[in-house]
């Protein structure tokens, strides 16, 4: 999806309609509609009554299809008569730029104020920005910009302080109000339990989230919520997290501040807690993730409960790290997490951590290949349990090949269409094949050794062999195809015009800039294959004995790589005029190539050393 496209923003608007398919096809075709923008994701639910759409394209193309959609849905959609489980305030409840690639997140925070301008203006919808939109803290959260939803957006409106950043500050009936921003990815996610009373999917969402929940006393185990509310009383001043109690307010925050490390005021304010008359509110304690916003609904399509919940920053707060503790806090609770499921996209780093996570668990070393550590992350977080999760179409950035690309072809296919008579592929892509064997074979001997009785003390060395590996074997993979594009610079330099001295100048600079790019790949290819016999010869020597003649293989197929990437390196030094640059190169290649052939000599002296022994 990436290549090609310098700039991409992804948009994920929020529509307030999901059991009318036709509504529904109707609003993703008018963003589909704009030339550039390119539909990844509808996620209708019916109980929700609420739509999930994500869409990405260049910064313009995806800001005139976040209009056209919200203008579509402002035509459809009547608040007055919507029903549904979700939090909601507006037709398009909400629609957020997340910056993907070569974009800043200040780029994304000036396409939602253009497109909340122009909402307000061109659609009469009140608008307020939001996360790194917003124009003040205050707005910073959603969960508080929506706070008593479209019933009570009449009574927010009649208040100077929600004034919109945008459009009327007028109540329009039929569309609500509109929140629009710029954040990091979301991850929209779903734990399943085996349950149907939303109080058992509450219980656990309000210990899992950031906000926390109201303290309670008495009646708590198993389930907290049975308790009775805390409140503050003259000189009575609870600890929501223990059974502390200060004479005074101030008394009360310094102790949460020394003994449970959090911020009093600030967890009160997020509550809704007014700090000026504190005596007969409620007291709160603090949930357990930050970036973790988290609710409890029942969804009768699958009758059973979820805890609904919004991952702002996967990278500080991971999805496994969650899961476990809801598992933890449901079985506590006599409930069973039966698996979980994902709105919308998931960016591929994410799944990848998890599946690393619970690979590590199950003493898996870290060299497999990735389609596996990301299929241990789907049937580890029980994605598949009400809906099929299908990598390719729910995984946003996950590394893919063309079809047509040489990696994809069958073995038979592949030396079929080196033995024509066409010059690609030809030895540079066969370099860079040989390489990726040699560190597959490295990789193999490394994880068939890792784990065993007996190999407690290598296992760290061979983990590291084993992820080196992989991480070799896929960038030479990618080489096998690049090197048969390396000439495309070069070769459209050849057909630019030379009919002046200054176009003939032009064109001679062009075709030895060519050149240069056409000397990187295999150069790339001799580096990663020399890894690759690195790695191979270590696990050689710390690996499984049966597998010994494997990675000696390995290390000879790295070698083979790195005297073709160098020979192709060499041919086309040979046409360049940059004398400084061909004698960098030249010294670079020899000085690889001495090292390179005196691993395989001591490699292949060692295996047959070990091998002439008697067993």
């Amino acid at each position: 999806m990436g290549q090609g496209m310098a700039r991409i923003v992804e948009c994920v608007p929020n529509f307030s309609e999901g059991r009318d398919a036709g509504k529904i096809k109707q609003i993703t075709s008018a963003a589909e509609a704009v030339s550039g923008v390119t539909l990844l994701n509808v996620e209708a639910g019916a109980d929700t009554n609420r739509t999930v759409v994500t869409f990405v394209g260049e910064p313009e193309a995806v800001l005139e299809g976040a209009f056209q959609a919200i203008a579509k849905a402002t035509s459809l959609i009547d608040m007055s008569t919507h029903r549904g489980a979700h939090p909601r305030m507006g037709a398009t409840d909400v629609c957020p730029f997340v910056p993907v690639e070569g974009v800043t997140m200040a780029d994304c925070v000036a396409l939602a104020k253009r497109l909340g301008e122009r909402v307000g203006k061109e659609l009469g919808i009140p608008v307020f920005l939001y996360e790194e939109a917003a124009g003040s803290p205050a707005r910073s959260n959603l969960s508080e910009i929506r706070k008593g939803e479209y019933e009570g957006l009449s009574k927010k409106l009649a208040d100077p302080f929600w004034k919109p950043d945008f459009g009327p500050a007028a109540f329009n009936a039929k569309s609500g109000a509109t929140v629009i921003g710029a954040r990091e990815f979301l991850i929209a996610w779903n734990i399943n339990l085996n349950s149907t009373d939303k109080n058992h999917a509450a219980e656990l969402a309000y210990e899992l989230r950031e906000r926390g929940r109201v303290a309670r006393s008495g009646n708590t185990t198993p389930f907290y919520y049975r308790g009775k509310e805390l409140k503050y009383a003259a000189a009575t001043f609870p600890c929501g997290s223990c059974a502390f109690v200060g004479k005074s307010y101030a008394e009360v925050k310094t102790h949460c501040a020394g003994e449970h490390r959090y911020d009093l005021d600030a967890l009160l304010v997020q509550a809704g807690v007014d700090l000026t008359a504190l005596e007969g509110q409620k007291v709160y304690r603090p949930g357990t993730f930050k970036h973790c916003k988290a609710l409890g609904w029942y969804v009768d399509d699958y009758k059973r409960a979820q805890v609904s919940i919004n991952m702002t920053n996967y990278k500080l707060t991971p999805l496994h790290v969650v899961y476990d503790e809801a598992r933890r806090l449901a079985a506590a609770r006599g409930l069973v997490v039966t698996g979980s499921e994902i709105v919308g996209l998931v960016p591929y780093q994410a799944l990848l951590e998890t599946g690393r996570h619970y690979q590590a668990l199950q003493g898996k070393s870290p060299g497999g290949p990735l389609i596996d550590v990301l299929r241990c992350a789907v049937s580890s977080l029980g994605l598949n349990d009400v809906a099929p999760f299908e990598l390719d179409k729910k995984v946003l950035g996950l590394p893919s090949t063309s079809a047509k690309a040489l990696v994809s072809m069958t073995v038979k296919d592949f030396t079929d269409e080196v033995s024509r008579d066409t010059p690609a592929p030809g030895g540079g892509s066969i370099a860079a094949l040989a390489g990726s064997l040699g560190a597959a074979l490295a990789s193999m001997v490394a994880t068939l050794t890792h784990g065993k009785e007996g190999t407690e003390s290598r296992d760290a060395e061979l983990a590291r062999i084993a992820a080196g590996a992989q991480r070799v074997k896929d960038s030479l993979s990618v080489l096998i195809d690049e090197d048969t594009n390396a000439f495309n610079a070069f070769m459209e330099a050849r057909r630019l015009p030379q009919g002046t001295a200054e176009e003939k100048a032009l064109r001679k600079q062009k075709m030895q800039d060519g050149l240069k790019i056409a000397i990187d790949v295999p150069w790339r290819t001799a580096e990663l294959s020399f890894e690759a016999m690195q790695l191979a010869n270590d696990a050689a020597a710390v690996g499984n004995p049966n597998s010994l003649t494997d990675a000696a293989v390995g290390v000879q197929m790295g070698f083979a790589g790195v005297r073709g990437g160098l020979w192709n390196v060499a041919i086309n030094l040979r046409d360049l005029a940059d004398v400084a640059y061909v004698a960098d190169m030249k010294k670079k290649s020899e000085d690889l190539l001495a090292k390179a052939r005196s691993l395989a000599d001591e490699s292949g002296a060692s295996v047959d050393a070990r091998l002439s022994k008697p067993r």
